[in-house]
Order: C-alpha cells, then structure tokens, then sequence
C-alpha cells in the first residue's frame, strides 16, 4: 500500500515537471512569436555625412555644404534630375541645357555664362577626388524640384514639383519603432516620436513604409500611425518667349536649294505653288576650329521673302568627319559656330536653321546631341526655326547609327528623314532610289522605333532618279548609273518611245531598253511616285515634306504636292 502511494507521489512530480515544462516552453514560443525585436541598427547609408534621398531611395554619393551652399553630386544630378547635363573635361566645365537656357559652370569660378551672358554664382562647382559637386542655386533656377535639409540630421530629400506627398502622424500613446523590414522581429532604426509626421512612400500587409523627415527609411505598423494630409510640390509656371512656326496650311512643304559657288538667278525661276521654305545650302564647317564657308545672297532671301517663303538656310559639317569631330570636341568650338550662324541669320534676315551633318564618327553621336541642344535655345531666342536631317535607320554607323534620333527630336522643331537613296550612286547593283515600301519602312522605324513625334517628322522626297546600264564583263554582271532629274527622264522615254509598266513592288513606274548588249533601267520619280509619297504624309499624320531639291523637279509636282497636303485632299 505505501509503495503504492509513492508511485502516485512519483507520477505526479513526473506531470508536473512536463506540465511545467510545456508551459515554459509555450511561454518562450509566445514571446518568440510576439515580443518585439528590441535590437537598434544603424542604416546602410549611416556612413553618408548628407544623404540625399529621392522617392524612397538614397544616392551612393553624399552631398557637401549646407542651406544655400548646399552641392549635389554630378552623377546623381544627371540620374535624378536631367540626364543630359554634362562635365567637359577638356574645358573642365560642367554644361547645362534646358529649352531656352545654356548654363556654362567653369569648375573653381564664381563667373558663369547663362546663354552667353555673365553671370555671378555665390558658390562654385567643386571637384573632390573624381566626383564633381554643383552648387544648387543655379539648379533651382533651371529645374523643378524642391530641396528640404533636415537640420537635425543634415539629410536631404529631393522632390520634384508637381510630385504629390502623402503624410501620416504618429498619434498613439505608446512607443513605435521604424523598422528594417514589415515585421515586429525586424531590428529598428529609430523611435517615432508622438505626433511626428512622416511621409508615406507605400504599404505591405498591415505595415506602411515611412520616411521621416531625418531621412530614415523604414516600416512603422499601421495601427500606429493615422492618415494626416496630403502635399503637392508646386510648379512653377515654365514661360518662354519663343513660339515655333507652323505652317498655315497645317503640313510644312519645304525644298531644299542647291548651291554650289554661286546662287542661282531669282529671275529665271518658275512659280512653285504651295512652297512655304526654301532652304539654300549656304554654310558649312570650313575647318576644325569652328570657322564657317559662307555662299549666303541676300538678293535670294529678298527675293524668297517677296514670295512669301521662309528661308531656312542649311548648315553642313561639309560631310567631313575629322573636321566634324574636331569641332564637335569642345564647348568653344560649338559655341564659336553656333554665334556665327546666330550672325549669319540677323544679318541675312533668315527664319530657320536647317542642321545636315552627314558621315559623323560615331563616337561623335552625343556631341552631335549636345551640339543641337546648346545650339536651339539661341536659335529660338532670336525667333529661328531649327530643324535636322537625317537618314533612314540602318546598321552602317557613319551613315545612320551616329544619330540619336529620339534624343534630337526632343531638341529640334522639324526632323527631315532624307528616304533616300535605297540604292546609291555606286551601289553594286541596280534598283531604285526610293521604292514605297523601303520608305515606309523608314518612316514606320523611325517613329515606331525611336519614338520621333509624327507631328515633327518629315519626309524627304527625292525628285531625282538614276539610269542604270547593266552589262557582262568578264562573265560578271556589273551596273554603272547616273543621275537624272525629272525632266531628263521623261526625254529619255519621248525619245526612246518607252511605255511605263507600274511595278506594285516598289510602287513606282519603270522603264527598260537595250543599247547593244547593255540594259538600260530606270525607276521613276514621277506624279504617281509623289502622289504615293503623299498618301504616307498622310497615313502616318507627317509634318509635312521635303524636297531634294529644286530645278530638278517637273514644273507640275507643286501643284501635285498642294493639292496633297491641302487638308481638303481625299
């Protein structure tokens, strides 16, 4: 009996000890599951003097100074705010270019250059080892965004006007922590004061990611925090004085002029129709520092003008990529050919620039860009229309891969696209020098590919054709050609009492004869080929067209190109 009694006094002890061992391992898996992570961290980017955080996210590079003399890093200037300004280390200058202002900032210099004038900055642009500092009181002048420095903690947030701030408040009693990640287990970073605000940049789960005005990115719980008010940054209204030119007919028709040494004679030229531009080939690069050929003729643009015309004078890099590249380099160089052509045009009475660089190395493609967007402001302040040409997409890198299409329509009023010539001069082969389909495929690439605004883009219209003779020599198949206006063409066909055949693959009439044992071929430019070009202007709503170039042309295609681009036309 009484060994009885101590097995049951042992049982018992034994479920005790489980029972309290179960209880104090439920109680540790509770505090586990529920106690919160008491452990402080320091942020990644604690070791940044001044942090600068844009939309939840902080820069590598800290920033220098304070209030007024606050400078941000280049770098982060150029992925946060405008990725075009760029440092020049052959002038050591950092260049800034917005629609109608030109900024030159000479590293160490109070005195600037704002659109060539000077002016005076309190604070420098600064270089630290390899990374660049610029002051931000010209930025605030040229950019919209707010700047906010917390003088507790010397981080600085960046926000850009129009943006919309979401703020919430921690109103509860008790204590809340910014953590690293949506979970009560996270470390923390920092206590939330009562009633401090932050700003709150999204949500997960039961959690909001927070900022606080210190800069401290985190999660606070949502029960912690109310939803307080909602900020929108200012904007500025953006004025500027220059309102580009558009045609009064609503599409632009433009021909290009061809002048070689001399202009031609104003009195011998017929009536064009339905023209609004003429643009004379007048200047060019003369040599690498930036001097200019000029055949400019004030008698022509008097003459243009009494027609009601607008003369929009071409500028060419004269097809020379050595020369090109040498002026392309540096700011002094740009700027030396940019104030000239600002002369030319005043002393000319001009209305436009039209931009032809052609055979450009292609490590010259951002100085092209860069050329452009420091050029157009002073065009547009003096009242000039700007416009470029360019070629068709393709792989060959001097003849079309060295321009940055969507980059210089965000610049230019006008992009001409040259659709020709799908076989050049030289070409091994014979064919056509601008067959429908090919241009439409070099439209529909250009607009679909780099994103060119069809209300800036232009078709180039060749008036020209080309005579192929095709011949065996040496048991090899081999084509010479040579260029035909419009008129010598339709002699050729008078003469040789030939019948046009429309071919429906390039969308073009065609002719062919013998001449011995060579075969002569020719794809026309002609009413039907223009008229077809003029159906695209209109599928893909162009801006108008351009013709290359005048007094090679029939007499009758202006007729044909007004009545085109009336907006009466079927």
């Amino acid at each position: 009996m009484q060994q009885r009694k101590r097995s049951s006094k042992k049982i018992l002890l034994i479920c005790s000890l489980f029972i309290g061992m179960f209880a104090a391992g439920a109680a540790t898996y509770v505090w586990e599951q529920l106690a919160p992570n008491r452990t402080k961290v320091d942020t990644e980017y604690h070791e940044l003097s001044k942090p600068v955080f844009y939309q939840g996210n902080y820069y590598k590079l800290s920033a220098i100074g304070e209030k007024e003399g606050l400078k941000l890093p280049l770098e982060l200037i150029q992925e946060w705010i405008d990725p075009s300004i760029i440092y020049e280390k052959s002038s050591d200058s950092v260049i800034i270019t917005t629609k109608d202002k030109v900024l030159r900032l000479k590293t160490t210099e109070l005195s600037a250059l704002m659109n060539e004038k000077p002016i005076t900055l309190s604070f420098p642009v600064e270089k630290k080892g390899n990374d660049i500092y610029v002051p931000i009181e010209p930025l605030r002048e040229l950019y919209p965004f707010e700047i906010r420095e917390s003088e507790k903690s010397g981080a600085v947030l960046l926000f850009k006007k129009g943006e919309v701030l979401k703020w919430g408040k921690h109103a509860a009693s008790k204590e809340a922590q910014l953590r690293t990640f949506a979970s009560i287990k996270a470390p923390f970073l920092s206590s939330l004061a009562v009633d401090e605000q932050v700003m709150l940049l999204g949500e997960e789960e039961e959690w909001y990611r927070v900022q606080q005005q210190t800069g401290q990115i985190g999660y606070v719980r949502k029960s912690d925090i109310t939803i307080d008010h909602e900020e929108t940054i200012p904007v500025q209204e953006q004025t500027s004085t220059y309102v580009p030119w558009k045609p009064p007919a609503g599409k632009l028709n433009m021909t290009w002029e061809h002048v070689i040494t001399k202009n031609p004679d104003t009195t011998k030229l017929g009536d064009m129709p339905g023209l609004q531009v003429v643009s004379p080939t007048w200047f060019s690069l003369a040599d690498g520092e930036g001097r200019l050929k000029n055949l400019a003729d004030a008698s022509y643009v008097k003459w243009a003008q009494s027609r009601g015309y607008q003369v929009w004078a071409l500028f060419s890099n004269g097809f020379d990529p050595d020369v090109t590249n040498k002026v392309l380099s540096t700011y002094d160089r740009r700027m030396k050919v940019i104030k000239q052509l600002l002369g030319f045009a005043q002393t000319y009475k001009l209305q436009g620039i039209n931009i032809d660089f052609e055979n450009v190395y292609l490590k010259d493609k951002d100085n092209l860009v860069q050329f452009v967007r420091e050029m157009t402001p002073f065009m547009h302040e003096q009242g000039l229309a700007v416009s470029i040409d360019v070629t068709p997409k393709s792989t060959n890198e001097m003849w079309s891969v060295f321009y940055d299409r969507p980059a210089l329509a965000e610049v230019v009023d006008y992009m001409m696209v040259m659709a020709y010539d799908e076989y050049w001069a030289t070409s091994p082969k014979s064919g056509s020098v601008s067959s429908l389909p090919w241009t439409e495929r070099s439209v529909s690439q250009i607009l679909n590919a780099d994103k060119v605004p069809p209300s800036k883009l232009v078709l180039g219209v060749p008036y020209y054709t080309r005579q192929w003779t095709e011949e065996m020599k040496n048991g090899k198949l081999t084509a010479t050609s040579k260029t035909l206006t419009m008129e010598a063409a339709q002699a050729i066909i008078k003469d040789k009492k030939l019948t046009p055949v429309f071919l429906p693959d390039t969308g073009q009439n065609y002719v062919e004869y013998k001449d011995g044992e060579k075969l002569i071929r020719i794809w026309l430019e002609d009413e039907t080929s223009i008229k077809a070009r003029l159906d695209l202007v209109k599928k893909y709503d162009l801006a108008g067209v351009a013709t290359w170039r005048r007094g090679f042309e029939q007499s009758s295609m202006w007729k044909v190109i007004q009545d085109g681009l009336s907006p009466a036309a079927p």
